[in-house]
């Protein structure tokens, strides 16, 4: 997760600009009809260093509330670290319209199957994600996916530059070899201020697939931090339903490629399977139907829904479908982090809090790790895993995949794991949320308004 100005809209309606100051209408060199009260004349200068010293204040405001949070935090991580320990169970294995799923909730348990499935590659090796750490593990697929290339499967291979920036940029550069393609996808996304398609939106995706044969996609990113101290979610497909995946990096490898990258053809597929189906956004199309999905879900929604979110900004026609979901007594519950890796979005988050519990939402707050998941499952049947957020990057932002499976089996095992989530969780009450600081308070209404830069 990170701070991206990529809405420049937002910016403007938060803190007035010359759009709003063109619609005010200057009367000063108007002359008054008889009988008219003569108005005083208004100063467009002035108008205008008003506004700026009100946008510049408010802004400064954000910032010291900011820095503060921030520096609480690094207090209590150092005072009370989280432990990273948390519970887990085995990967869980079900059968859904033809393909063989795994779900996991242990990074090393998916790590050892992905990268024993490029080792057994012969074919071609499809690789995307948003973070791969210049440690152990991002050491490890690394090495697999230079030593595929070497033997003769094609290994395609796209990084966002964005999401490894902290990283050894020669961490980021692949050999010279035949069988090998890599593309770091742009740091600077030009689009957020010449509003070109193309040139918007940073690559959050995490897909893998090995011989069109089996695939990945979830919230896990590549490093030794996520593979035993993080809980998150992923899933592997075997199956018809690879498809899915395989056309979903096609199409972005073809849309960036540069022209001495080979073009991957896209074919349509036979298998029209409406039970397994890649959900994603695409900003260079102006396509997010990620969100919608969720709206049509929570719509349907009769019994539960249950959701795990690394990340929780909804925007308000999403905190509306909530707040109606949970009304009419569907048993809405949200599992986020206790603190999560970038605690000042846990504050720009929480001013939605006592509208949800209010309406009977329940919050729970995971403990001693970073839940990094991105789930939803309802009425034990219908589920998605995948890489968007409940915020605006993701919803609007970001390139996202997400897999949307209806089947019974599968929403079992995720509610199995959802309840074990819950038994590693605090339960946030309306009575503990009341009782938060006047401070506090203070603090959310302050940063509330960055919500649409999130």
């Amino acid at each position: 997760m990170y701070v991206v100005f990529s809405n420049f809209n937002a910016l403007q309606s938060l803190y007035g600009t010359r759009r709003y100051t063109r619609n005010v209408q200057i009367q000063s060199e108007q002359t008054p009809k008889p009988g008219d009260a003569r108005l005083p004349s208004l100063d467009r200068s002035r108008v205008m260093k008003a506004l700026r010293t009100s946008a510049a204040g408010f802004v400064a405001t954000q910032a010291a509330v900011l820095g503060a949070i921030t520096a609480i935090d690094s207090l209590r991580k150092r005072r009370t670290p989280l432990t990273g320990e948390f519970p887990h169970m085995a990967p869980q294995h079900v059968s859904a319209d033809g393909n063989s799923l795994t779900l996991y909730c242990y990074g090393q348990d998916v790590y050892d199957e992905m990268l024993a499935d490029i080792t057994h590659a012969r074919h071609v090796v499809f690789f995307e994600s948003f973070i791969v750490k210049d440690d152990e593990t991002g050491l490890a697929f690394k090495d697999a996916l230079i030593a595929a290339a070497r033997r003769g499967v094609d290994v395609y291979v796209i990084l966002d530059t964005w999401g490894n920036a902290n990283q050894d940029p020669r961490f980021r550069r692949f050999p010279r070899l035949a069988h090998m393609h890599a593309i770091n996808f742009p740091f600077v996304r030009t689009g957020v201020f010449t509003g070109r398609s193309r040139d918007k939106g940073r690559d959050h995706r995490k897909i893998l697939v090995v011989d069109d044969r089996v695939g990945y996609v979830g919230g896990y990113n590549i490093g030794t931090v996520y593979a035993k101290h993080w809980r998150d979610t992923h899933i592997r497909i075997q199956g018809p339903g690879v498809w899915e995946l395989s056309n979903t990096f096609r199409e972005m490898w073809n849309a960036y490629r540069k022209t001495k990258h080979p073009v991957l053809k896209a074919e349509g597929t036979h298998d029209w399977n409406s039970g397994l189906q890649a959900v994603v956004n695409t900003p260079a199309r102006n396509v997010y139907p990620i969100e919608s999905m969720y709206f049509d879900a929570l719509s349907r929604a009769t019994t539960r829904a249950w959701i795990t979110m690394a990340y929780f900004v909804p925007d308000s026609p999403l905190i509306d479908t909530i707040v109606e979901t949970a009304q009419r007594g569907v048993d809405v519950r949200i599992l986020i982090p206790q603190y999560s890796n970038h605690i000042y979005v846990d504050w720009v988050g929480r001013p939605h809090y006592s509208r949800l519990l209010n309406a009977g939402v329940r919050i729970f707050l995971y403990q001693n790790a970073m839940v990094h998941a991105k789930t939803m499952t309802v009425d034990g049947k219908w589920s998605t895993v995948g890489t968007a957020n409940i915020d605006r990057l993701s919803l609007r932002g970001n390139f996202e995949v997400n897999m949307e499976i209806y089947s019974p089996q599968f929403a079992a095992a995720m509610e199995k794991i959802f309840t074990l989530d819950l038994s590693n969780a605090i339960e946030l009450t309306d009575q503990v949320w009341e009782a938060r600081s006047p401070l506090a308070k203070a603090a959310e209404r302050v940063l509330g308004p960055l919500a649409p830069l999130l």
